[in-house]
């Protein structure tokens, strides 16, 4: 709902395309520059008290845009620093959420059922949210959905104040921040499989993410059509990424996610090739279900991949670089985005991300067997891959390598 009024009242106050991509960078590129320092606090803080803390922080940074929007005193540059500081907020939030959900489960088998779950609420959530929002925003203007997100919040710091969870034990010598930094990024890019998977992540994000950008340019100029027809677009997005969740909440293990990776990030790349030659509304409805069912398939895997085999110690860096990964290069690459359709036209940009999408994917597929090889020893320490008794069916089971 708030993402929904806040482009409207920039678009409202300013008619300016580029303002509206300066306020959404705003938002979104703390995490770049901050996410890596957040890993490291995120690591040394107790992390359930670091939500209830930027849970208190969004919720202000709510109620002084409704404030302002209310009173008709707001200005775009209020809404870009206030932006500004609910990126800045997010940079610690999202590595934390993501570190704490391992707290709150105690079967690491139920992890990815959990983080589907999760997946599912947050894409419902866009099913719904920008239909109320749309509803909001002209009944009684933008205000009041400013207002309505802040007093949300107190049900979610509530919420986490009724929370009783087991302490994690912190560090047990802290050194320089600096240190820790370095330390969590040679354990990241030193461990093939979360290298592998934050590297394609990266990727799909710069190159893939942006044609959200691009769905005003295919509702109106290629597809003839309107703000309905956005909606429309984003709808199906969303219910292809809600029937991805679903599915990997119904799954009972991590084993074979891997291999979900490579798969979801080709059907995702295919799926913006596809959609970017497509000239018939309801063709592109059903190709974009298959782009958001990609895109949220290879995003939660790794995810779910990347929770169970980081050490926890340093699990708060792991998150912090996905967060980075995930969403703080995709500003930079709306921005490439933009810059290309400028050139070459939407549809053009958006089938070379999704080739590029693609050949990411190959790239990650060829280094799998790898991957397996190097995850299979923590699974097999963690019960995931329990040791056999019988001597026949151990070696039969080292004959063939598991799907990580």
């Amino acid at each position: 709902m708030t993402r929904v009024a806040t482009a409207w009242l920039v678009y409202r106050l300013t008619r300016s395309p580029f303002l509206l991509g300066l306020t959404g960078f705003a938002g979104q590129a703390p995490t770049f520059f901050l996410g890596a320092f957040a890993g490291v606090w995120v690591d040394r803080w107790d992390r359930h008290r670091t939500l209830v803390v930027t849970q208190v922080l969004s919720m202000l940074q709510s109620f002084a845009l409704a404030v302002l929007a209310l009173t008709g005193i707001i200005t775009i540059w209020e809404v870009i620093l206030l932006m500004l500081f609910q990126g800045a907020v997010n940079a610690f939030d999202m590595p934390a959420r993501q570190a704490f959900v391992v707290q709150m489960v105690d079967d690491r088998n139920d992890l990815s059922n959990a983080i589907a779950l999760n997946s599912s609420m947050v894409n419902a959530a866009r099913l719904v949210g920008p239909a109320i929002a749309g509803v909001l925003i002209a009944a009684v203007g933008e205000g009041y959905c400013f207002l309505l997100d802040g007093i949300s919040y107190l049900a979610v710091i509530l919420s986490l104040l009724l929370m009783r969870v087991q302490p994690r034990r912190g560090p047990a010598a802290r050194r320089k921040v600096l240190a820790e930094l370095d330390e969590g990024w040679r354990y990241v890019t030193g461990s093939m499989p979360i290298r592998s998977i934050l590297t394609l992540l990266a990727l799909v994000s710069l190159v893939g993410m942006p044609y959200t950008v691009l769905m005003p340019i295919f509702a109106t100029k290629v597809l003839g059509g309107g703000a309905h027809t956005l909606g429309f677009l984003m709808s199906a997005i969303g219910v292809g990424a809600l029937v991805s969740a679903f599915t990997l909440a119904a799954r009972k293990s991590v084993l074979g996610l891997g291999r979900m990776i490579p798969l979801a990030a080709a059907l995702f790349g295919g799926g913006l090739i596809a959609f970017s030659f497509s000239r018939i509304l309801w063709l592109s409805l059903v190709l974009l279900l298959f782009t958001g069912f990609g895109f949220l398939q290879q995003m939660a895997s790794s995810n779910t991949i990347l929770q169970t085999i980081a050490e926890e110690e340093k699990r708060g860096r792991v998150m912090s670089f996905y967060a980075i990964s995930f969403q703080g290069v995709a500003p930079f690459g709306s921005l490439i985005a933009g810059a290309m359709a400028a050139r070459i036209g939407a549809p053009h940009t958006l089938a070379i991300g999704g080739a590029l999408c693609i050949a990411g994917a190959i790239w990650f597929a060829r280094r799998l067997p790898l991957i397996r090889h190097e995850v299979r020893p923590i699974y097999r320490e963690l019960g995931i891959l329990p040791e056999v008794a019988d001597g026949i069916q151990a070696a039969t089971q080292l004959q063939a390598p598991p799907k990580t």
